[in-house]
């Protein structure tokens, strides 16, 4: 498997560039990001308010981000869902 170079090969694409971003997926990424910065999939009970603050601040600079790139960003659900194992894309079209 190839990665783009300079990334990490264990972040994984959470948005397709042609489609609109949706608001679950944005918060998938900016959960994505907090999880690698902390390096705990799940935070402590002492911890947890914050890291979902981290999620949230995060979530709005990149739904900002994205607006001031052009993006279209919509409100829904996280379309995609990898499965184990496996980062190379989104699935195919049923």
């Amino acid at each position: 498997m190839r990665y783009a170079p300079g990334m990490c090969r264990s972040i994984k694409v959470l948005r397709r560039p042609d489609e609109p971003a949706t608001t679950g997926e944005i918060e998938a990424a900016a959960r994505q990001f907090v999880r690698k910065v902390s390096g705990y999939r799940t935070p402590s009970q002492r911890n947890s308010a914050a890291f979902e603050a981290a999620i949230e601040e995060i979530a709005v600079v990149s739904r900002r981000m994205l607006e001031e790139i052009g993006a279209t960003v919509e409100v829904g659900p996280d379309h995609w869902h990898p499965g184990p194992g496996r980062a190379s894309g989104p699935p195919a079209p049923a």
